[in-house]
């Protein structure tokens, strides 16, 4: 008798995480470069793009490099989370969209959440290990943040958004 419950529990459940495995998309299927992406505003030299976009992109653009994985729930409900979250607090395929102010804030959070080694996660690391940011690396993309900034100073007031 308790076989026959045990079979019964193990394929239900091996229905609900199937149908869960339907249901649960991360459906970030845009493109990285786009017209709103942050190289309208701010221009990168190509080793602060690549440290962006090995480090950054798949969280924090319009476009998620799908792995194996993605797809097994309940990782693909981790996953999902992870990256609506981080394209709501940063999102570089929109990043052109923001109002000068938020441009200014999101570059100012970067180079706090660099500096206090809070990004990239180090769950996503420990999963994709190309995307650990050396030194170098981090002082380089501060830089160009604390540049970026600047050059947004400089720009006469013509933004209106309040995004």
């Amino acid at each position: 008798m308790m076989n026959k419950k045990l079979i019964y529990i193990s394929i239900t459940l091996v229905v609900l995480v199937g149908i869960a495995s339907f249901l649960d998309d991360i459906n970030n299927s845009g493109t990285w470069y786009g017209a709103n992406d942050y190289t309208h505003v701010i221009p990168a030299d190509s080793s602060v793009q690549k440290s962006i976009e090995r480090a950054c992109l798949d969280c924090h653009s319009n476009f998620t490099n799908p792995v194996w994985y993605d797809n097994i729930v309940p990782v693909s409900f981790l996953i999902k989370h992870h990256v609506d979250e981080g394209k709501h607090e940063l999102n570089f395929s929109e990043f052109a969209s923001y109002s000068v102010k938020k441009q200014k804030h999101k570059l100012h959070e970067l180079i706090e959440q660099i500096e206090e080694g809070e990004m990239p996660m180090e769950n996503y690391v420990w999963m994709h290990p190309t995307a650990k940011l050396s030194a170098v690396e981090k002082q380089n993309l501060i830089a160009w943040s604390k540049q970026a900034i600047a050059q947004l100073e400089a720009k006469p007031r013509t933004d209106s958004t309040a995004h």
